[in-house]
């Protein structure tokens, strides 16, 4: 990211002036800069991204290949920017700034994520690398450009107005098409880039390693980065460009608009415990006998909750009141090993347990269990290449998982 901060708006602008112009002469008559000054600011982009963006002719300029991906990626960018001031100018019924790129500065921006992110102008500073002074000035002189409050201040920290949470919103989704861009000036022939994947605990424990191993063999210049955190936290990450994927349980409704849902493939759920539960071998448990054990499960809201509760719903009976709610897989398993606890897991997440031998399956919980493990990206996201590459392979791996369930009736791989 510190080479997408290192980019200057005006710059991008420019960039874009001369692509729609053809001639550096008419692009600098069209930003009101000198055609040296134009010239000069191409070359420094150039050179920043150790790329060539034009081909240059006696008839003008026209983009590279490189150039027009680059180009394409800087429109969206700036136009997220653009679309950020019209809605935290909106409120106060302000009419929109035009090409408020060449008005405001990457560095204040960084200044505006900064600030937000850890509510503190000396965490801030420390972390853009500046003197607080020069970030209070960076906000003070986006505030004025803006026209809109970003920040109040409540004791020792500091708060960000609804504008400025809105506009942080549309300047990640900014620096994520900055990043992307960036990532595709790489040779088709050379597949590097960065993929950031959010992944909820159903999706961690073998399906997903085996994606990643296969994907980081087929592409060894990839780098990818597995987030893992409540779903609402990843989810809000997705949305603000932080994130490429969630993979996940499939939610009945997802609480946004700007984010779609994907099927990848079912997952059964079988009951278990460890290895030597009263229980084990039994056929089918009756329900008195599944109330008599504790339980530990993901809080309410959670799929897997959801499934649980159903389960005894299913059979007529009010689920038993849990002296323990948790998602983690390893607490579950810590408080298995300790005594008669049940759980319900993933057939993907019970078969690394299984193969330890330290916890079982305990009969069956009955048809229907199954829960829809799914990819969810952002509406508007255009990935890179090697961010498709990865989608298909996802994909790919997700048919052959479900094609070798229905023929055998299991769910490995």
């Amino acid at each position: 990211m510190s080479v997408v901060f290192s980019l200057n708006l005006r710059h991008l602008d420019a960039l874009l002036a001369v692509s729609r112009a053809g001639t550096m002469s008419a692009a600098a008559a069209e930003i009101s800069l000198s055609q040296p000054a134009l010239a000069h600011a191409v070359a420094n982009m150039e050179r920043a991204l150790n790329t060539r963006l034009f081909d240059r002719h006696p008839s003008g300029v026209t983009p590279t290949e490189h150039g027009a991906r680059f180009i394409a990626r800087v429109s969206r960018a700036l136009r997220y920017l653009a679309r950020g001031i019209v809605q935290v100018r909106r409120p106060a019924r302000m009419q929109a700034i035009a090409h408020i790129e060449r008005r405001i500065t990457m560095g204040q921006l960084r200044a505006l994520v900064s600030v937000v992110t850890v509510s503190s102008y000396a965490a801030a500073a420390a972390e853009v690398g500046i003197s607080q002074p020069a970030l209070h000035r960076a906000m003070r002189e986006l505030q004025e450009t803006t026209e809109v409050p970003m920040l109040v201040r409540v004791g020792r920290s500091v708060r960000p107005t609804d504008a400025a949470a809105k506009l942080v919103h549309f300047v990640r989704l900014m620096l994520a098409e900055l990043a992307a861009g960036i990532d595709e000036l790489a040779p088709s022939d050379d597949a590097t880039g960065n993929i950031r994947i959010g992944v909820l605990p159903v999706a961690r424990a073998h399906f997903l390693p085996q994606v990643l191993a296969r994907f980081c063999e087929d592409y060894p210049g990839a780098s990818i980065e597995v987030i893992e955190g409540p779903y609402m936290e990843l989810l809000q990450r997705l949305r603000h460009g932080e994130m490429d994927l969630l993979i996940g349980s499939q939610r009945q409704s997802v609480p946004a608009r700007d984010v779609r849902q994907e099927g990848l493939f079912d997952d059964e759920l079988v009951i278990v415990g460890r290895a030597g539960h009263p229980l084990r071998g039994t056929a089918r448990p009756s329900i008195d006998a599944l109330l008599h054990y504790p339980w530990v499960v993901p809080a309410r809201g959670v799929p897997m909750r959801l499934n649980w509760e159903r389960m005894f719903h299913d059979r007529g009976r009010d689920p038993p009141n849990l002296k323990v709610q948790c998602a983690s897989v390893m607490i579950m398993r810590g408080l298995m090993l300790e005594g008669d606890w049940l759980t319900l897991m993933s057939r993907d997440q019970f078969l690394l347990e299984s193969r330890a031998g330290k916890l079982v399956e305990i009969g069956t919980k009955g048809p229907g269990f199954w829960r829809r493990i799914a990819m969810t990206r952002r509406i508007e996201w255009q990935p890179t290449r090697l961010q498709s590459a990865f989608v298909a392979l996802l994909q790919q791996m997700a048919a052959r998982k479900t094609a070798l369930r229905e023929a055998t009736g299991t769910g490995a791989i």
